[in-house]
């Protein structure tokens, strides 16, 4: 099923931010395409005046001049937080192009993150950026799986993308989320990209809203075994699960001679060293300002 577009206008694409990453959120869409089951942004739909399934329409934002965008000088910016920059409807309306072009030259600290390959065609922009960096969502290798939570790139096309941008020197990051569990594995996917990224960000799935009986039931249905744990996870709400992973991770990290910290992505890396893998399955505590700009 084709999905509904249609274009809105919107006086700033640019919303300060209480996220730890940035000071400033740049959302050029309003819905994603991509349609990830698992998506915590699906909040948004209540504010959009869509009575559409979330995943099924696509606001493209068409936004007033940015005037004097020098004054923007040394803040952070994440794109994005409620949408993908890089939805496959990215290649005919080029709004994500069109703040890189505003923001060329700009001293700005970028970080751009993605479940498309599409990147690659503003390579040639978002090399410009002294501080940029980029990041990829990848929860698997499994492109079944893939397909089963997401209308995104396969998986392949994700590891392919990243590689280039690490070789034309940017910044990147794995970003291994959410973590199902029993089902990512997440060993398997940093030994994938560890030689081609600067940073492993890992944060645990969190079950909220209306998709919360929708994952419960592809659970049921596809991995019976794991019930009982999804239920002590999600429903008795014990924690033991992570604990254990961020020990088993610990270990594997230490084995392969990794860096690995706790809610932390502001240490610098050159591009020949190895990644630093962050723990955020403790999100919860990471408050504004802390410690996660470059």
């Amino acid at each position: 099923m084709n999905p509904i577009i249609r274009t809105v206008p919107v006086k700033s694409v640019v919303t300060k931010s209480n996220l730890p990453v940035c000071d400033f959120a740049v959302n050029p869409y309003v819905g994603c395409t991509h349609a990830c089951k698992y998506c915590y942004a699906c909040f948004m739909k209540k504010f959009t005046g869509h009575a559409e399934e979330w995943g099924t329409f696509l606001d493209v934002k068409i936004w007033d001049a940015i005037k004097n965008p020098q004054r923007y000088a040394g803040k952070s910016f994440f794109m994005s937080s409620v949408t993908d920059p890089y939805n496959p409807q990215e290649e005919k309306y080029r709004r994500t192009r069109a703040f890189l072009e505003t923001f060329q030259g700009v001293d700005i600290h970028l970080s751009l993150q993605t479940k498309s390959d599409l990147i690659l065609r503003d390579l040639d922009l978002i090399r410009t950026f002294k501080n940029v960096r980029v990041g990829f969502s990848i929860n698997t290798l499994d492109e079944n799986f893939k397909d089963d939570m997401d209308n995104a790139v396969p998986i392949a096309r994700r590891l392919a993308a990243m590689k280039t941008l690490h070789a034309a020197g940017i910044r990147t990051t794995c970003f291994i989320s959410p973590i199902f569990p029993g089902i990512t594995d997440v060993p398997a996917i940093i030994d994938a990209a560890k030689d081609f990224c600067n940073l492993v960000w890992l944060e645990n799935l969190n079950l909220r809203g209306d998709f919360k009986p929708k994952i419960f039931a592809y659970v049921k249905e596809k991995y019976p075994q794991l019930v009982p744990l999804y239920t002590e996870i999600y429903y008795r709400k014990n924690p033991r699960y992570w604990f254990e992973l961020n020990a088993a991770v610990a270990e594997y990290a230490a084995r392969n001679g990794l860096e690995y910290v706790r809610n932390r992505d502001d240490l610098q890396r050159d591009f020949d060293a190895p990644p630093v893998i962050v723990n955020f399955f403790f999100h919860e505590q990471v408050k504004k300002g802390q410690g996660t700009r470059r």
